[in-house]
């Protein structure tokens, strides 16, 4: 059995995952090791940064997500931020709060997983922080990236007429921790039907949009934008609300996946109102004027194979509704932390 990671020390234990991590930029002018991390800014950008912490028991379920899917989403969640606001990430610090009997085996896994997903987008781990828990697993990150001015996308800039347009499908990620609720018995477990299976594999990898976030915001076709960790429904009403604006979604156009809807029909008596309710898809949730429906299809082509669907429209007054055979109903909340 491998020894805890009391055994090696927290010095030890940088120096391990250092090795595990590929060479710093040359704009990491100081990285891991130092009191603080020193980089060199992008010249012309405005600097981004977000934070996200996963708890276990709050986030993840050790029984059916294993420690390089913690590793993976943590990193993933921080990513959606930077792709809502049309920016790029650059530089992540990553703190680790480690229960006692966690072991260097299971830090390696969980930097396997950081590691997998940072390396395609040219992530770098600048630094962080390790200490010990008396309770539970707590993987925190702090990412930071750039963007140009003028470029930034925020919750607040949609207007009236404008389309509302979301990424990728929504529900999947429900659907998915559901069955695995339900039914996993291991972290290994994987539904026969591949639609579910899928479903799994984007709650417990979800795969930010962040090149189409970019192109959002670098051709100025988007006027809002945020990212769905919380439910189709709370992004709907938090844009709307920082708009200043209406929101009307056609549930007929809403993009479920098929075998989410077959899910969510076994499991409640609303599948609709369970997919626009379900968090976790880190699918955006955007906004285009008219004037730019042109610029949207030249970004959708450059997304490589992202599919983006309107599902409905910012209009004026107030609130977020769900529009179901021509009757309005106020829209599912989303997770709730508190």
């Amino acid at each position: 059995m491998a020894p805890p990671v009391s055994a090696v020390g927290e010095r030890g234990l940088i120096d391990r995952i250092r090795r595990r991590l590929p060479a710093p930029p040359a704009s990491l002018v100081v990285g891991i090791g130092d009191d603080a991390a020193v980089s060199l800014p992008e010249r012309g950008s405005l600097q981004v940064l977000t934070t996200d912490a996963m708890v276990e028991g709050v986030h993840f379920d050790r029984r059916f997500s294993s420690l390089f899917d913690v590793g993976y989403k943590s990193l993933a969640v921080n990513i959606s931020d930077v792709a809502a606001m049309g920016a790029t990430p650059s530089l992540a610090l990553l703190s680790l709060m480690l229960p006692d009997a966690t072991t260097e085996e299971d830090v390696d896994r969980l930097i396997e997983g950081f590691v997998a997903l940072a390396s395609p987008f040219r992530i770098t781990i600048a630094g962080g922080n390790i200490t010990r828990s008396p309770g539970p697993l707590i993987v925190d990150i702090t990412l930071t990236g750039s963007v140009r001015p003028r470029r930034v996308l925020t919750r607040g800039g949609a207007r009236p007429g404008d389309g509302l347009y979301v990424t990728g499908t929504v529900g999947a990620a429900a659907a998915g921790l559901g069955w695995l609720r339900d039914c996993a018995a291991s972290p290994e477990s994987t539904p026969e039907d591949p639609g579910l299976a899928e479903c799994v594999i984007r709650y417990k990898r979800p795969e930010p949009r962040l090149r189409i976030g970019a192109l959002l915001g670098r051709t100025r076709t988007a006027t809002a934008c945020m990212d769905l960790s919380d439910g189709l429904g709370d992004a709907a009403r938090q844009l709307s609300e920082m708009s200043r604006a209406g929101a009307k979604i056609d549930a007929d156009l809403l993009p479920v996946p098929p075998a989410a809807a077959s899910w969510f029909a076994t499991k409640s008596p609303d599948p609709i109102r369970a997919a626009v309710a379900g968090g976790d898809d880190y699918e955006l949730l955007f906004t285009v004027p008219p004037r730019r429906k042109r610029a949207l299809k030249a970004v959708v082509s450059q997304a490589k194979g992202v599919s983006v669907t309107c599902i409905g429209q910012i209009v004026k007054g107030e609130g977020a509704v769900l529009v179901r055979q021509g009757r309005a109903e106020p829209l599912p909340e989303g997770f709730a932390h508190f």
